[in-house]
């Protein structure tokens, strides 16, 4: 799974961010992954994993609601925009790390995995 670190934070999470304004969460997602990645996704290719709530992982107090797709493919994204840094990483370190986010970590994960 790929995961990125923004700037002046320290967890891994997914890429995305908030919606604009008339914006589905389908093309928020699409916007957002050309935008921190530069790779070009279609609304048409992506899988709704589901919708998660959690605590920020970079504003405590907060929580985070997340709309999560999925997409399969290969891509060789470059960091950009807001995203210091971008980690590769399989279900099992993700789950095992406390760098991770804990919507990624705590939500998405367990989303993934055969029941």
């Amino acid at each position: 799974m790929l995961t990125v670190r923004k700037n002046g934070t320290a967890k891994f999470m997914l890429p995305g961010g908030k919606l604009e304004p008339g914006e589905s969460a389908a093309e928020a997602a699409v916007r957002e992954v050309a935008e921190e990645l530069g790779v070009r996704l279609r609304v048409e290719d992506l899988a709704l994993l589901g919708e998660f709530e959690a605590d920020a992982a970079n504003e405590p107090g907060h929580l985070v609601r997340s709309t999560v797709f999925t997409w399969a493919g290969e891509v060789a994204p470059d960091a950009a925009a807001e995203i210091a840094e971008l980690r590769w990483a399989t279900l099992a370190e993700i789950t095992d790390g406390a760098d991770f986010a804990p919507l990624t970590r705590e939500y998405v994960v367990p989303a993934l995995e055969p029941a």
